[in-house]
């Protein structure tokens, strides 16, 4: 682990800077089981529009399932190097085991491990708009965890069954039918992750994650009672810590919906810090459309006085643009929504 980790500290550009952190305790809680439809819509609403975070609770997924996802994950990554290797994601198939080296432009102070919901499924094998060939993507599952893969199966389901809710009611929020983005996720490229965040001796001068904002539609979050997590908000001085509740989960919305809204909600900028003393564990899921997508703002957001503040970009050939140069450190054109901003 140290010989992979060792030079992550010389990179100062991804420091933490503790002086921007806020502490205040006010991300949102929404109870999704209660039963005034538009109270809970207000409260994603208000959400959406002033954090782009907010926790779920009575959400669905079962605390046992998330148990057996934990555990899994204890395996996984305590698994030999050796043995995680077999199972490393490459160029093209962005599945499997990432470390330090291979997570993205930056030198992440974690493992990965990243399983898509449906395996075999096709994306672009380039991001040129003349090139239609595809490529099929497959899972790399450990041989030596026999119970490792029903469980992310399972987990992968009951979330998707989760963020449909979601989608719906953030659609609602908006305005939208609660359905309108829901074709949009027919042979859907949505991925469990999992994380592990060792510890460091100096966390004052690394990041878990450096600042990001998530490219999907949306992402939920599970995670162990460590925290870590931060989301930046300017309006209260900088970082702020989105504290592990029990029983919850985190939801933020990504790029795709921020598109989809034409900017009425952001996708909210989020970092994760590392401890001196303890390890982190999460459970991200992010949910992605399928590669056939053009992603654009809805018809019904734009107007004379508000026209579309994004050009149409095709979601397969976007996602083909992050993996190939992400896994190769390149910065290029194209792998963020502002390179879609129109003049408006």
């Amino acid at each position: 682990m140290a010989d992979v980790y060792s030079s992550y500290i010389l990179s100062t550009e991804h420091r933490p800077n503790f002086s921007t952190f806020v502490e205040v305790d006010k991300i949102p809680i929404i109870d999704l089981s209660q039963t005034h439809q538009e109270n809970l819509i207000s409260e994603i609403r208000k959400a959406c529009e002033e954090w782009g975070f907010f926790h779920v609770i009575n959400h669905g997924v079962p605390s046992d399932l998330i148990n057996k996802v934990a555990n899994e994950t204890k395996k996984i990554f305590g698994l030999s190097m050796e043995e995680k290797k077999k199972l490393r994601r490459d160029a093209i198939n962005a599945t499997g085991y990432h470390d330090a080296e291979h997570t993205n432009l930056t030198r992440d102070w974690k493992e990965v491990y990243d399983c898509l919901i449906y395996d075999g499924i096709q994306v672009p094998c380039t991001d040129d708009p003349n090139d239609s060939d595809l490529w099929t993507l497959t899972n790399h599952w450990p041989q030596s965890l026999p119970h490792f893969r029903e469980t992310m199966k399972e987990y992968g389901g009951e979330v998707e069954k989760l963020s449909f809710k979601l989608l719906e009611l953030i659609s609602l929020s908006l305005g939208l039918a609660g359905d309108k983005f829901f074709d949009c996720h027919k042979n859907q490229l949505s991925l469990v992750r999992l994380n592990y965040y060792p510890p460091c001796h100096f966390p004052d001068m690394a990041l878990g994650i450096g600042p990001h904002k998530d490219p999907c539609v949306l992402t939920i979050l599970a995670q162990d009672d460590t925290g870590g997590l931060q989301v930046k908000k300017n309006s209260v001085g900088g970082w702020v810590n989105i504290k592990p509740v029990p029983g919850a989960l985190v939801v933020n919305l990504g790029d795709v919906f921020q598109v989809w809204s034409n900017d009425k909600y952001d996708s909210a900028v989020h970092r994760a810090v590392v401890s001196s003393v303890k390890e982190r564990y999460s459970y991200p899921f992010f949910f992605f459309p399928g590669h056939h997508v053009m992603v654009q703002p809805a018809e019904e957001l734009v107007s004379e006085k508000n026209p579309a503040k994004y050009k149409p970009y095709n979601f397969g050939k976007y996602y083909a643009n992050r993996t190939h140069h992400d896994f190769n450190k390149e910065e290029v054109a194209g792998k963020e929504i502002y390179d879609f901003k129109t003049s408006n």
